[in-house]
């Protein structure tokens, strides 16, 4: 069992590495973007919505897909009240139970609201509603299936590693401290 738990976890781990890395890199398009639109609207007075759109896009599209691998360094927001003085295996089951009760039915939940959004949205092939904006607003709320399926996963290697704690394995404790390189 616990090869299975430990095979398990580097494989979620090495896809959220990989796709936190590649999100990585929409960071400077974010900039750019931002800053193209300030600077031309200010400056020159004029703006493009789809460069709007380009900007907002890259945004969302970063902040969702790297969700997971967020929760790979520990970097989510916690209630310190149960965390900051436990030692492994009490954090081993805040995080097994907050896991369980929490994150996973809230990820199923979202899943379930945002399948039929997303479905929708490809049927009509959606685009922008701003005149001038980007088409394939479709792909871009399809962003809503992979933040949920990248969490979950990221969620169930934390619940694994926090059964491996529990089962004596403290090698698997979740790192102390925010996020990773």
């Amino acid at each position: 069992m616990q090869n299975g738990l430990i095979a398990f976890i580097r494989v979620a781990d090495f896809v959220n590495e990989m796709v936190g890395r590649a999100a990585a890199w929409l960071m400077p398009g974010i900039v750019l973007a931002s800053f193209s639109v300030v600077f031309m609207r200010k400056f020159l007075n004029m703006g493009f919505i789809w460069m709007q759109d380009v900007f907002e896009w890259q945004h969302g599209l970063a902040f969702m897909i790297a969700a997971g691998y967020t929760l790979l360094y520990n970097g989510h927001v916690r209630v310190d009240v149960f965390y900051a003085e436990a030692g492994p295996r009490q954090r081993a089951w805040v995080d097994l139970l907050g896991t369980a009760v929490l994150l996973l039915p809230w990820l199923a939940l979202v899943a379930w609201v945002s399948l039929p959004y997303v479905e929708v949205s490809w049927r009509i092939r959606e685009s922008s509603p701003q005149p001038g904006g980007l088409p394939g607003v479709f792909i871009l709320k399809s962003a809503l299936i992979v933040f949920t399926v990248l969490l979950a996963l990221q969620g169930l290697a934390l619940a694994a590693r926090s059964l491996l704690v529990l089962l004596g394995r403290e090698e698997f404790a979740v790192r102390e401290s925010g996020m990773g390189g």
